[in-house]
Formats: C-alpha cells, sequence, structure tokens
C-alpha cells in the first residue's frame, strides 16, 4: 500500500468518526458504534481509565479510540508543556491539561481537520485554555525543536506509515531530559497477508502494527534511551477493529472462527516509556 493512499484512508475514516456517521476505525459509512457514549466509556473503562477521568471531560471528547491510558503512567507535573501525538477530540489533551495546571500547557497535533474541529469545540465546552491543537502529521510535527517536556500518544503512531520518522520528529521537540509515554499496537509475529495488505485492516488499527522488538528499536533509534515497556497485555480485536476490518477475517480468508481468535494472541497493547538523553 502506497503512503499517500494509507494517509488518505486514514484521514477519510476518522473524519467520519469525528463527525458520528462512522464506527471507530473504518473508512466506511453505515455504522455509528462509535459514536455511541455507552460503547466508548466501556472500552475507555476497560483499557485503564476510571470513571472520574471519563467524567471530567466534556462530553463528545472521548470516542473510544484509544489502547491505553498513557496520561496515567505519564507522571505529569505542574508547569510541564505537554504534547499529544494524533490527539482526536482532545480525550488525553484534557486529562493532562488538569494535571500540568494553568501554569503548564498541552498540545494536540492531528491530521485530520474534522477531529480538530471537534477538539477545539470541546475545549471550548470545557474551558480549557491552557490546550492548543495543530493541524499536522506526527511525521512532520508543527512543533518548535527542544521546547516539550513530555510527549503522549494513544493508539496512533501503528497508523503512521513511517514510524522511524515519527520517532526522530518526537526525539526533535522534546527537551533534554524530556521523555515519551505512549500507549500503542503491536505484534509479536506478522499478520496474514490478508489483512497486512488490507486497507480496512489498517485504518482499523491492525495493519499498520509492527513487530514489538522492531517498534522498540525504533525508539532507539532516533536517540532515546531507557526505552522500557511498562506494561504488555493482549488486545481484544472488539476494541479496535470496525466492522467492516471484521469482515475481511471473516469473509476474505480461509481462517476457522477460532483461528481468527488466535489473531488476538499476538496482536498486544503495550505502554512504552524512553527518555531523551540530558546532554
Amino acid at each position: 500500500m502506497k503512503e499517500e493512499n494509507i494517509k488518505k484512508a486514514v484521514r477519510e475514516g476518522y473524519a467520519k468518526v469525528a463527525s458520528g456517521s462512522s464506527c471507530c476505525c473504518t473508512p466506511d459509512t453505515g455504522s455509528s458504534c462509535c459514536g455511541q457514549v455507552d460503547l466508548a466509556k466501556e472500552i475507555s473503562s476497560n483499557i485503564g481509565y476510571s470513571k472520574e477521568d471519563l467524567n471530567k471531560v466534556p462530553e463528545g471528547s472521548n470516542l473510544g479510540l484509544g489502547c491505553g491510558n498513557p496520561v496515567a503512567m505519564a507522571s505529569l507535573a505542574k508547569g510541564e508543556v505537554v504534547l499529544d501525538l494524533g490527539s482526536g477530540a482532545g480525550f488525553d489533551c484534557f486529562l493532562a491539561a488538569e494535571k500540568v495546571g494553568t501554569e503548564g500547557r498541552v498540545i494536540g497535533v492531528d491530521m485530520t481537520p474534522e477531529m480538530l474541529e471537534k477538539a477545539k469545540e470541546n475545549a471550548q465546552k470545557g474551558n480549557f485554555s491552557n490546550v492548543e491543537f495543530r493541524l499536522g502529521e506526527i511525521e512532520n510535527l508543527p512543533v518548535a525543536d527542544g521546547i516539550i517536556d513530555i510527549i503522549i500518544s494513544n493508539c496512533v503512531i501503528n497508523l503512521a506509515p513511517d514510524k522511524d520518522r515519527v520517532f526522530s520528529e518526537a526525539f526533535r521537540v522534546l527537551r533534554p531530559g524530556g521523555r515519551i509515554m505512549v500507549s500503542d499496537i503491536v505484534l509479536t509475529k506478522e499478520l496474514p497477508d490478508f489483512i497486512k495488505n488490507n486497507m480496512a485492516a489498517y485504518v482499523g488499527c491492525i495493519s499498520g502494527a509492527i513487530i514489538k522488538d522492531n517498534y522498540l528499536n525504533a525508539i532507539k533509534k532516533a536517540g532515546f534511551i531507557d526505552v522500557k515497556i511498562i506494561d504488555e497485555v493482549n488486545f481484544p480485536l472488539k476494541y479496535i477493529i470496525s466492522d467492516d476490518t471484521a469482515a475481511v477475517v471473516k469473509n476474505e480468508s480461509s481462517l476457522s472462527e477460532n483461528q481468527a481468535k488466535d489473531l488476538e494472541d499476538f496482536i498486544l497493547s503495550i505502554k512504552v516509556y524512553a527518555s531523551k538523553p540530558k546532554r
């Protein structure tokens, strides 16, 4: 799949999620599962968000698109500057904003204009004066060098075709001694070709995922140190794939129901910490 086609499909898919006309992580219309508040809350509760977290953000900011809670493990301090890669409707940004306080700042970057507009509306609803949202790709961050204390990201880097570039950009914008805490989807072995080469599965956060060791090596290659996995769990497909992606597994393969279920055994949600050297 060509990089420009991937980005176009991802942008279109999440534009429909933002408008409430599509199921989570799907490029097609006809379903509204992610627009349902109860499902988003169920998913978020199962991946590490508390009821307090879910109740303190503006309505419409939690779309149930994550695979973990990076804010919970980020150890944010008052006055810090936070950058969220792929900030969506602003859910994690708003949680981070409370922790860094009015003396701190949160910047969210997303490449989907519709998501950006939704996030800005949510910031106004919640009166978050210390949060701003910028349009841009996480491979080419609209952020100056060395001004960020910590980078968070939630189930987004797997969608980027050039993950080496993402971590290189993250390294660039962090101040010396800065850190990253990201939640993402990785694999323990390669996916079947029928999934790996399917665009719906890419937008569904599956086929863009890479082998866990390769993911960690990309972070180290960018210059980060102290790279470590804080948490690792198998991730249920029902929390990340769309109806369309499920159809790919069911209809476009010769896998039995049990074999399809076995796919979950090598799809992982991980939380990764790393830091930029102080010098």
